[in-house]
């Protein structure tokens, strides 16, 4: 059994976590310093975006990470059916989250708007997209989690690998829940 003073899952996705996060707060600071040079340009355009899409997404994402939570639970208690039900539920979660964000990209390229619009839609796109992309990668590993756990290859000794997708997950859920208020509520 692992030692419980270590960080769930292999020390390799933490340093890739880290990593990612650095990336991430990088984006945030360009993000709010060119805020504060263009606060009435970021104002007025931040009203085009749906924060009720963006709540649900952030929902979705809130509730995927309880869901991957109880996956790691079920095998610690050696019920790997109940552990693939929770993460296909997770999956189901990470599917409505894209779905709900392609909607919200769909509709904003039909009304002209994208990376070039102004310097607000820039940074909308790209740190959403890259979020996206961060959800998709999320989806992988944990539909290969699933695969193993439904192989039968995770035991309450032996799950490191779900905790490593676990963790990053919960790095995708932790970045959504500071780029909704930052992109969508902060004025």
């Amino acid at each position: 059994m692992k030692n419980r003073n270590t960080p769930p899952g292999d020390l390799a996705i933490w340093i890739f976590i880290m990593a990612e996060l650095s990336v991430f707060a990088i984006f945030f600071a360009v993000y709010a310093f060119t805020r504060a040079n263009n606060v009435e340009l970021f104002n007025e355009s931040q009203l085009t975006l749906d924060r009720n899409l963006a709540l649900i997404n952030t929902l979705t994402l809130i509730t995927s990470s309880y869901f991957v939570v109880r996956a790691v639970a079920a095998i610690r208690e050696n019920n790997a059916k109940h552990c693939f039900n929770w993460i296909i539920a997770a999956l189901l979660m990470g599917l409505l989250f894209l779905l709900v964000k392609s909607y919200e990209y769909n509709h904003h390229y039909s009304e002209g708007i994208n990376l070039r619009t102004n310097k607000f839609y820039m940074f909308y796109f790209s740190l959403t997209f890259f979020h996206f992309m961060h959800v998709l990668m999320g989806m992988v590993i944990l539909a290969a989690n699933a695969i193993k756990t439904r192989a039968g290859n995770y035991t309450p000794e032996n799950h490191t690998g779900l905790e490593t997708g676990a963790s990053y997950w919960h790095m995708v859920d932790m970045v959504w829940i500071i780029l909704f208020p930052l992109i969508y509520v902060m004025r």
